[in-house]
């Protein structure tokens, strides 16, 4: 039997197009091959900061998307909550960024799109952040940024799609395939541990993070998603020694509800080796200790790394790809995969139902690259 909906990749955007598609065509079947475990790259690995660091620093292509995305997130985390028992921890812990050379264009930004900013001096934030590092000359508050804890997103997501009898959910179903006829994308073939399957669907959507390109490839489509790996640490405190997310010069400190810390993150190209490193280790390790002095003597419990998917620019593809009347992607987030997450699904969800869209769709429409 075809499915309505095939999605490869079972990420933070799969799962939530699969939702969204879910709640809009209740006898529509979908079915998601995931490589892997679900959202165990990417939306695993990140911090879960539901803001692009230094949103100014973006094109207007993200911030619409991550404007209507930061204003939904409340009530996702309450529809998931209440429908599955698990919370995503969505907390409005507010955001504060140190000694930001740009600080009269993120003034300037945040007044245009009507987003709360201010700047503030070292009284206000030690106030805030009693345990910061002096050095500290001035910087920016967004109180209204929220954090998500993204595994117990995804595992939310995973358990409401799984109580759905029209979503089926595949793990360790790694397509390599796509089958085609007459300008459409017929059907794709999953082959794992020495088995191979066909399944046949009527759309066919690529949601496979930094695989995206390496997938298209295999029908000669140039889709520029590139691997950027990026390494965190974890602290464990019994409170978190921080109240709200700090940022400095690109790193940053997030705190869990249960007293965990989050230290993150690194920038490298490297292709798709997830090794943590020792070198990022140390790196990070530093840069904790210049924003908390407190962990100079602390012990992270653990480290690992994640594959961001990058596309140019930072703007992520969401359409219809060149070539097939059926074949369509939502790939490319980069740093901003769990911020723009809900926004992308009900975007592409609207592309593919013939609603009305949200946003104009015209920036993120995929184009050969080259």
């Amino acid at each position: 039997m075809a499915m309505d909906f095939l999605i490869v990749g079972a990420g933070i955007n799969g799962l939530l197009l699969a939702r969204e598609l879910a709640n809009a065509e209740p006898g529509a079947e979908i079915l998601l091959l995931e490589r892997g475990e679900c959202c165990r790259e990417a939306s695993w690995a990140g911090g879960g900061i539901v803001s692009p660091l230094y949103p100014w620093r973006y094109g207007a292509p993200v911030t619409a998307l991550a404007n209507w995305a930061q204003a939904f997130y409340p009530q996702l985390a309450m529809e998931l909550l209440e429908h599955t028992g698990v919370d995503p921890e969505l907390e409005q812990t507010g955001l504060l960024m140190l000694d930001a050379e740009d600080e009269s264009q993120a003034l300037a930004w945040a007044a245009l799109n009507q987003r709360s900013m201010k700047k503030v001096r070292p009284e206000f934030f030690h106030r805030q952040e009693p345990g910061l590092a002096i050095g500290f000359t001035s910087g920016l508050w967004m109180p209204d940024i929220a954090n998500v804890r993204n595994p117990r997103l995804g595992l939310a997501l995973l358990a409401d799609l799984r109580s759905r009898s029209n979503v089926t959910v595949r793990e360790h179903s790694p397509v390599s395939e796509f089958e085609t006829a007459e300008g459409q994308v017929t059907g794709v073939v999953a082959r794992s541990e020495g088995r191979e399957e066909r399944f046949r669907a009527g759309q066919v959507i690529l949601c496979s993070g930094a695989w995206s390109g390496e997938l298209a490839a295999t029908l000669n489509l140039n889709l520029s998603v590139e691997p950027v790996k990026g390494q965190m640490l974890l602290y464990r405190f019994p409170r978190a020694p921080v109240n709200g997310i700090v940022l400095t010069g690109g790193r940053y400190l997030i705190p869990r509800r249960d007293g965990h810390l989050l230290v993150g993150s690194t920038l490298e190209y490297q292709g798709f080796d997830k090794s943590p490193t020792p070198e990022a280790n140390l790196s990070l390790r530093e840069s904790a200790g210049a924003m908390l002095p407190l962990l100079r003597s602390a012990e992270p419990v653990r480290q690992w790394a994640g594959l961001r998917p990058s596309a140019p620019n930072g703007v992520p593809y969401i359409g219809k790809l060149t070539g097939y009347d059926n074949f369509y992607v939502n790939a490319g987030q980069f740093r901003n995969g769990l911020v723009l997450a809900p926004a992308s699904a009900r975007l592409l969800a609207d592309i593919l139902l013939g609603r009305e869209p949200i946003i104009d769709p015209t920036p993120y429409q995929p184009v050969p690259a080259g």
